[in-house]
């Protein structure tokens, strides 16, 4: 039903009040602020609020009496706020929850200055249950929820601090560097994770692939119980997707499966072409490409980046073999379709190198549904190492405990709709003067900019260092921002189906320069799901295209008709996401809603939505300045208004979820030799290094004690094992403190 004219003209003028604009150039960076800890995971919480996480280490920045390894991140004014978190929640795992919560599995045992184990010990002695300086708990076993609050909120509230308590909601076994993956109902499957680990997640000889001494745990179980049949073995932060079907394509070393984890059966897909690894610590650049009606929801993911280093030089649980700050990254991209529509055999598919080499390289994808890549070196691994490596002791490591050098500074855009040999573009992009390495993370922001903050390859808060523990957050524009005014739509919903009927979006005539026919045709809606970000990934980031139609209006407004979500929800898991609306490439502000019921469990679905057919008016056109959305094909241009008003946070309430956890073992790799070569970056002016000095508190009580290891290097490696044996299990959140 179309809005008569009047009312059109008073919506276009509260929106032309609201007009969204550009504050800052194309291609360049913005400060951001100090994020008071070093931003190893991050998540955008809702239109006003980015949460981030640290491991427990010497911040400067207090909570509680303690340092704080927690912050809350203002979008508006990039100003954080510590946060209490009671775990260590070193190298988790997280995924949101389908009312809007995120929640965070596993991390490090307790620990204290230097990454020493902390000073009460679990049981074995081997690691710690809390420490009295830092006051952290042992994280490998937590489950930490966290409701985002906007600034109307009660912040000082339970209800909008972190629920860390193991004693009431842990995991079923230790899990460290595990990945997360939500289905289409809500769950949550967890994969991988150490139970003891270093470096990498083997001893050399490689003489017990099963359990390595019992630092792996290749054991199974569920909660309720039930029998699982075998699998193959997964690795730490495999790289995960949902496909429509409902089952998991995972990406592990240079291994490849579908996974149908609710009959506990794998498909195997062909393997990694050329011996690249992707998986951390070689840590290539991963994402899935944008789902569209053109390409009918049908998943494409992409690798680019990572490294092909022999397996010997990935070393044992102390450190690598080889030197690996002088091994270079790979520039290699594929990309695979793992269920293609048209029942052929899935094949990777060699793709456009990227511009150079890059390991800890991170996919942001952005609303225009080019893919952005920030961070990451030229050359190494992940990870860090305080006893150096085979060839070089400590204290002759050239980048202090690094195991990258050569920082990549300069961002580069993947387009990949175009022709094959064009698709990468870096054009007009500044360069950072901040290196993003080990410990560094990025997210898209509601206003279409990209957060990139973190880097620290530093086993404790070290600011003196080469690559020092960086507090410093920038904000990256991509090329859009060189429009002068960007779309800003009235009637964005708050909540969106699985299937049903179509909803309406009007496009006010302040919104673009030029035909509104040219700019209905240009026109498209997007939900945008930024994931949680850590260790060069972001676990649960999606991008979908929903369909629609349109019915340009005489003024020059176009009513936008818009389909629900395609009903299937393992195409779009229920939970949290931003809606944007394109023209010609140039994204309107975000706009924070609910996919699905927000409740786990079967979605409701109903038939896909029925869309009018375009009207078009001829002699309409947009009243916005030239040069306005027109597209654009680089990062000269500048921008100028004022950003949308924000929208308020929908509150639902955590009604239950399950988690299904496996362990994954090693799977065999075959990785070819690269020759060495070493490019150097001169670090920034050094910074001294402050370690505070927390009030001690008495022990708290232990909770109940895990074995596991204290803070130490932190990787894995692909390596040869086939054991077949999971762990699973299931919880109930159940009566807990969320509103």
């Amino acid at each position: 039903m179309l809005l008569p004219f009047p009312f059109l003209s008073l919506l276009a003028s509260i929106a032309a009040m609201f007009s969204t604009s550009l504050a800052a150039n194309a291609g360049s960076f913005s400060d951001g602020g100090n994020t008071l800890i070093s931003a190893m995971m991050m998540f955008v919480g809702n239109e006003e609020k980015v949460y981030i996480l640290d491991k427990a280490e010497g911040n400067k920045a207090q909570i509680n009496g303690h340092p704080a390894w927690g912050a809350v991140w203002d979008i508006a004014s990039h100003q954080a706020t510590p946060m209490d978190v009671r775990t260590n929640s070193f190298c988790s795992s997280g995924m949101h929850l389908p009312n809007g919560s995120y929640i965070t599995f596993g991390g490090n045992g307790a620990i204290g200055p230097g990454g020493n184990i902390g000073s009460q010990l679990n049981s074995g002695g081997f690691s710690g249950a809390w420490d009295s300086q830092y006051q952290d708990f042992d994280g490998t076993r937590a489950m930490r929820i966290l409701n985002p609050c906007a600034n109307a909120n009660d912040f000082a509230s339970a209800s909008c601090q972190w629920f860390d308590d193991p004693t009431i909601l842990s995991l079923k076994s230790t899990r460290w560097y595990s990945a997360a993956e939500a289905t289409g109902d809500g769950n949550v499957v967890i994969i991988g994770g150490f139970v003891n680990g270093g470096y990498v997640n083997r001893n050399y000889p490689n003489i017990d692939p099963l359990t390595e001494g019992n630092a792996a745990n290749p054991t199974y179980e569920y909660y309720p119980p039930r029998f699982l049949a075998t699998t193959s073995g997964l690795n730490a932060y495999a790289h995960t997707f949902l496909m429509p079907s409902g089952k998991i394509f995972v990406q592990a070393n240079i291994s490849t499966v579908l996974w149908d984890h609710e009959n506990n059966i794998e498909t195997p897909l062909p393997n990694m072409p050329g011996g690249v690894a992707r998986v951390y610590p070689a840590s290539g650049a991963t994402a899935m490409l944008p789902l569209t009606p053109d390409n009918n929801y049908t998943p494409t993911i992409i690798f680019c980046g990572g490294s092909d280093m022999p397996e010997y030089n990935y070393g044992d649980y102390r450190f690598p073999y080889a030197d690996t700050w002088n091994i270079p990254a790979s520039q290699d991209c594929q990309r695979i379709t793992p269920e293609p529509k048209d029942g052929s055999a899935p094949a990777y598919e060699q793709d456009d190198n990227m511009l150079e080499g890059r390991t800890m390289g991170q996919f942001i994808i952005l609303p225009d549904g080019k893919l952005l890549v920030v961070n990451g070196a030229l050359n190494g691994t992940a990870g860090y190492s305080s006893n150096g490596t085979l060839v070089t002791p400590q204290e002759g490591m050239p980048f202090g405990e690094s195991l990258a050098s050569g920082p990549v500074v300069i961002p580069a855009i993947y387009d990949p709709t175009a022709p094959r040999g064009s698709r990468w573009s870096n054009k007009g992009f500044d360069s950072s003067p901040i290196p993003r390495l080990y410990h560094s993370s990025a997210i898209l922001l509601p206003d279409a900019s990209v957060l990139i903050a973190g880097s620290n390859p530093n086993i404790d808060v070290n600011t003196s260092a080469f690559f020092p523990t960086t507090y410093e957050a920038e904000i990256f524009y991509p090329p859009y921002f060189s429009a002068m005014t960007r779309p800003a739509p009235i009637g964005m919903p708050k909540t969106l189906t699985y299937g049903g009927n179509p909803f309406n979006i009007i496009i006010p005539a302040t919104s673009y320069a030029g035909s509104s026919n040219d700019a209905a045709d240009a026109t498209t809606v997007v939900l945008m799901r930024g994931g949680f970000t850590t260790h060069a990934m972001n676990m649960g980031q999606r991008h979908l295209q929903l369909n629609n139609t349109f019915t340009v209006n005489g003024d020059g407004s176009i009513t936008l008709h818009v389909a629900q979500v395609p009903p299937n929800p393992n195409i779009f898991q229920p939970g949290p996401a931003f809606m944007f609306v394109n023209i010609r490439g140039i994204p309107s502000n975000g706009s924070y809603l609910i996919v699905g019921n927000g409740q786990v469990g079967t979605q409701p679905i109903s038939p896909a939505s029925v869309l009018p057919a375009n009207i078009r008016v001829a002699s309409a056109s947009g009243s916005a300045s030239r040069p306005s959305t027109t597209g654009v094909n680089d990062a000269t241009g500048t921008g100028g208004t004022k950003k949308s008003s924000l929208g308020l946070i929908i509150g639902l309430v955590v009604g239950g979820i399950a988690l299904i956890a496996l362990v994954g073992t090693i799977i065999g790799v075959r990785l070819a030799r690269r020759r060495a070569a070493a490019a150097r970056f001169v670090p920034s002016s050094s910074r001294s290094t402050e370690f505070p000095g927390p009030d001690m508190l008495p022990a708290p009580d232990t909770i109940e004690p895990q074995e596991m290891r204290s803070s130490e290097l932190g990787a894995f490696t692909p390596l040869a094992l086939n054991d077949k044996r999971l762990l699973y299990h299931s919880f109930k959140l159940e009566h807990l403190p969320f509103r």
